[in-house]
């Protein structure tokens, strides 16, 4: 079931917006944070959720061909298009994500999506699948507009995945001797972002596809690890920290509820 919710469009420029950003979409400064994937490159790869079907055929929908991922990691998004018959072009900043994408026969071109250059081309859809928060927003949204082609969108896709046995707050009792849970939380606020990018000149729609979702706790354990709060933890404290939720966890498993969320954005 999908469900949908948030029409805006905004008139006010991007810049006047981004001095007081919400951390959130600070994150791309923290490049001790944004740097950590390339060392575990497979095991993101092997363990990240893909996404929805629907999802993925709302962002080509109606008719988008060729389409550029920017941040696209190992893949895994552009692999769900290209499956679909999408021509993707992905742009990946660390070599050794790019090189797990590319041996799917993914063409990848290595850089930021800041320092990459277009060299013309134009494209159906501009992607970015949990990666947004890792690009400055004031570079990022006026280069995008400028590779769309007419009638072309911005989609920024990502899972949030809230564990309801144990709960979230379960959890974050474990969390806190380790980091700090404000910062861990990484499923962010989609409002932040919607309003960011509509006060940047585009229309911007949500939509929301519920999760009803249970792994092990050596699968649980195994995602956690995909992200770049226990990516950057040093050796010993991230195999206590695993210990401790897969002890927690017991032999029950989590129950996982949560949504993935698409935004769709096309410039005004």
């Amino acid at each position: 079931m999908v469900s949908s919710a948030c029409l805006h469009s905004g008139v006010t420029s991007c810049a006047d917006t981004l001095g007081d950003m919400p951390p959130r979409l600070n994150l791309f400064t923290n490049r001790q944070r944004a740097n950590s994937f390339g060392g575990a490159a497979h095991n993101y790869d092997t363990h990240r959720p893909r996404y929805p079907d629907r999802l993925i055929d709302d962002v080509l929908a109606p008719d988008a061909h060729r389409v550029l991922e920017a941040g696209a990691g190992t893949g895994i998004a552009s692999m769900q298009m290209v499956d679909r018959g999408a021509d993707v072009l992905a742009v990946e900043p660390d070599s050794r994500m790019a090189a797990v994408a590319q041996a799917k026969g993914i063409p990848v071109e290595l850089a930021t999506f800041e320092d990459w250059d277009p060299a013309g081309r134009r494209f159906d859809r501009v992607v970015f699948a949990a990666s947004f928060h890792w690009v400055d927003p004031a570079v990022a949204l006026p280069k995008i507009r400028g590779v769309l082609e007419g009638g072309g969108k911005l989609a920024l896709i990502w899972n949030r995945l809230r564990p309801t046995n144990p709960t979230r707050a379960e959890f974050e009792a474990i969390y806190r001797d380790y980091m700090d849970v404000e910062t861990r939380r990484a499923d962010g606020n989609p409002k932040e972002v919607i309003d960011l990018i509509a006060a940047a000149g585009f229309t911007v729609t949500e939509r929301k596809y519920p999760h009803d979702l249970h792994y092990s706790a050596q699968q649980w354990a195994d995602i956690a690890f995909t992200f770049s709060n226990q990516l950057i933890l040093a050796d010993d404290q991230a195999t206590e920290l695993r210990a401790r939720l897969i002890e927690r966890i017991g032999s029950d498993g989590v129950s996982v509820g949560g949504d993935a969320v698409a935004i769709f954005a096309t410039p005004t």
